[in-house]
């Protein structure tokens, strides 16, 4: 039987369709699963795609600058120190620097910002410092504590009366500083929405009010006080407290409370970074070769892990924990004294508030007390250390991921057996 023509018409619509259905589908399919490959590749180096790499040069440029003439023979091993590190570790570059009483005595740099096009690093070049931004801000929060614009120990109820999540209100900011609260962290994140924006790392927060979303519908590990999980969950809703209860952006805390008193302008969240601003491009690394890593927003972490600075910026906050009229004796023994959970035990890091607190024996300097916190991003790493018995700071970064975090973080010891030594021959 022959078949009408209506029904030849009707046939035609559906041919084409499908083939757009199914082009929507998949088109739709590689922009929500593209994001998901990002975070594998960060995770494995064997998931990263075979182009784009590049080797890095064999000439690697040196930056420095010396403070005091006499620390010149110390300053020359340093710089040794840095640059059998960084090609150790095979990193595009390596820098650091070392503070005394609130001044920089020594800065170096080695290596190169933008293997591409060749843009050396220099000392002013700012590196994502991932976690280390805790200890950014939570400088911002001892400083709110000395004004005594906040209680350690308040519920953090009494200065947020619209928190997303009720059971958050009990929390008290010593809880949410130590990681006590029982807040999830990001790879046990059960607010589904949440986890995969936090892998996606393409949404703008605008402030962390707004990125208390990733993570309000979560449920909690445990109940405030009673264990310790690291989380920067915590710190972002700290950073949302610091907002509320002073009525101003978080940014605006922190540039009133801390960079402007200390004269600091290389610090700032990543996402407010100008295309100007020195910047170490953060790469990727697949065997010996090299390759930047994908553009991410990391507005939803701040005061997490969503900083970008320099080390000499780093160093100078470290420094000024040690000043009385930044911050009190009495508010920086707070900070400084790890938190026992409510069994009475210390926590398993050792963890104070956005501090770790260790003590190390060093050659030729013996049993030393520090303070340190570190940072892995998204194609960088950075260690930040006070050492309060020298009025010492230092700040190390690297624009890469290390697989084994030591043989980039343990630099410290080898730049402080040189340094502090020459410092006591000299007088600090």
């Amino acid at each position: 039987m022959a078949q009408s023509p209506n029904a030849t018409r009707q046939s035609k619509p559906a041919t084409f369709v499908v083939p757009i259905i199914l082009t929507v589908l998949l088109v739709s399919l590689i922009w929500v699963g593209w994001p998901i490959y990002g975070f594998l590749s960060n995770q494995f180096e064997t998931a990263r795609l075979p182009w784009g790499w590049h080797s890095l040069p064999t000439e690697m440029p040196r930056d420095e600058f010396v403070a005091k003439p006499l620390l010149t023979n110390a300053t020359d091993r340093a710089m040794n120190i840095l640059a059998k590190r960084r090609e150790h570790i095979n990193a595009p570059s390596i820098s650091a620097a070392i503070a005394v009483n609130g001044q920089i005595i020594w800065a170096g740099a080695i290596g190169w910002s933008d293997v591409t096009n060749k843009i050396p690093v220099t000392t002013n070049t700012m590196y994502r410092i991932g976690s280390t931004s805790k200890a950014v801000g939570i400088t911002g929060l001892a400083r709110l504590v000395g004004n005594k614009i906040v209680d350690l120990d308040a519920p953090i109820s009494a200065y947020s009366s619209n928190l997303p999540n009720r059971a958050w209100g009990k929390f008290t900011l010593r809880q949410l500083a130590s990681h006590t609260a029982g807040l999830r962290n990001y790879e046990v994140n059960n607010d589904w929405l949440g986890f995969y924006q936090s892998m996606a790392l393409t949404t703008r927060f605008n402030d962390p009010k707004s990125a208390l979303s990733v993570f309000d519908n979560a449920d909690l590990l445990f109940e405030p006080g009673e264990s310790f999980n690291y989380s920067g969950f915590d710190n972002v809703l700290l950073s949302a407290i610091m907002q509320d209860v002073t009525e101003q952006p978080f940014n605006h805390v922190m540039s009133h409370y801390v960079f402007e008193p200390l004269g600091l302008n290389a610090t700032l969240p990543d996402h407010l970074r100008a295309e100007n601003q020195p910047f170490a491009l953060s790469y990727q690394v697949k065997g010996e070769k090299v390759k930047p890593w994908r553009s991410v927003d990391l507005s939803h972490k701040l005061a997490a892990g969503g900083y970008v600075s320099t080390p000499s910026d780093l160093a100078l906050i470290g420094t000024a924990w040690l000043n009385s009229d930044f911050i009190s004796s009495e508010v920086r023994e707070t900070f400084w004294t790890p938190i026992r959970l409510s069994n009475g035990v210390v926590n398993e890091q050792n963890y104070a508030l956005g501090f770790r607190r260790r003590k190390l024996s060093i050659d030729g300097i013996g049993e030393i007390l520090y303070l340190n916190h570190g940072g892995v991003s998204k194609g960088a790493e950075c260690l930040f250390m006070i050492v309060p018995e020298y009025s010492l700071a230092i700040a190390v970064s690297i624009n890469k991921r290390t697989e084994i975090r030591s043989d980039f973080s343990s630099v410290w010891v080898p730049l402080l057996e040189v340094f502090i030594p020459a410092l006591n021959n000299i007088g600090k």
